[in-house]
């Protein structure tokens, strides 16, 4: 039973990790309820989610060398979290993060491009179930067109965007600087959300700050808030680092479960027919790209060594992660 255990932990990380951002929406909200914006609450929280880091492991990160890689990551989880923020606070919880996960469709571009990877026949049809269960969630006959219906779903899918992107830029990273450790990339993401956040929160109108009797408890979340994000992502680093990405990948649909179950409790936002169909396509689509991919590697790892004269010839041009 201990041995059972032992190996089930790393399961149990990213499970962990997909629950807390299955609720920390919820908590954003009470920020936003005491005249905090989702903007600011998201730049307060990522800051002090980075110093955490910064503070708990600057050892792992005490040698920085500076790429314009690291740049464009930190923008693109900017992105990532003014657009799951936002779009949670304003709109309804569950068809954000559905839009949110369309991470199959825009991965398989931005990996043709960044990476070079090739577009199979596979990626384009996963892309294209994971589209068609949108336009399902989507659509409405009084709406017409089957996009989004306003600017909080508008950014759940830009929010989605961003999170393919900073996936894809964060391969493109270990196969530039194989040596930089995980805890530089996480201190990355997290400043990078920070700025960006501070940034787009000078173009959205502040509503009547916080009372002085509420300062302590929005301080508390906020400080809580960065603690826990800190440590929830060095325990889903764990996770990962034991677990094979394709299952993984599974594992971390665990978050529309728990989504799907806070939005009732707490907000009692219920998903119709259309948002069950749309998200089923759309976790379908994750969970056979996941698949796909483990038979993709399964392919490679069991052919034939290549001779040595050959090896020494051949180029690589794939890293493993």
């Amino acid at each position: 039973m201990t041995r059972r255990f032992h190996n089930a932990l790393p399961t149990l990380a990213i499970m962990l990790g997909a629950s807390v951002w299955g609720v920390v929406w919820y908590p954003m909200r009470m920020l936003a309820s005491m005249g905090l914006t989702g903007t600011v609450a998201s730049a307060a929280t990522s800051g002090a989610a980075c110093l955490c880091v910064l503070l708990l492991r600057r050892r792992a990160i005490s040698t920085i060398s500076w790429h314009w890689l690291l740049v464009a990551l930190g923008l693109a989880a900017g992105m990532t979290s003014v657009g799951f923020v936002w779009g949670a606070i304003h709109g309804q919880v569950m068809r954000v993060l559905l839009l949110f996960y369309l991470t199959p469709a825009w991965t398989a571009v931005f990996a043709h491009f960044i990476l070079k990877d090739r577009l199979t026949r596979a990626d384009a049809a996963l892309s294209m179930l994971s589209l068609a269960g949108a336009l399902t969630m989507l659509w409405s006959p009084a709406l017409g067109m089957p996009l989004p219906a306003n600017l909080a779903e508008w950014a759940g899918l830009m929010g989605g965007m961003g999170f393919a992107m900073s996936n894809v830029l964060v391969v493109r990273i270990t196969r530039t600087m194989p040596r930089m450790k995980p805890e530089m990339r996480t201190a990355v993401i997290f400043g990078g959300a920070a700025v960006v956040a501070t940034l787009v929160s000078f173009f959205e109108p502040m509503p009547t700050p916080p009372a002085a009797s509420q300062m302590g408890t929005v301080a508390f979340i906020v400080i809580g808030l960065g603690v826990v994000l800190a440590v929830n992502n060095v325990i889903v680093q764990i996770g990962l680092a034991r677990v094979p990405a394709n299952r993984a990948s599974i594992i971390m649909l665990f978050e529309l479960v728990v989504t799907a179950l806070s939005s009732w409790l707490f907000a009692g936002e219920v998903p119709g027919p259309r948002e069950w169909a749309g998200g089923a396509c759309i976790v379908a689509a994750c969970v056979l790209s996941a698949w796909v991919h483990r038979q993709t590697r399964e392919a490679v790892e069991a052919s034939p060594a290549p001779s040595p004269e050959a090896a020494s010839e051949k180029k690589p041009t794939r890293a493993m992660v």
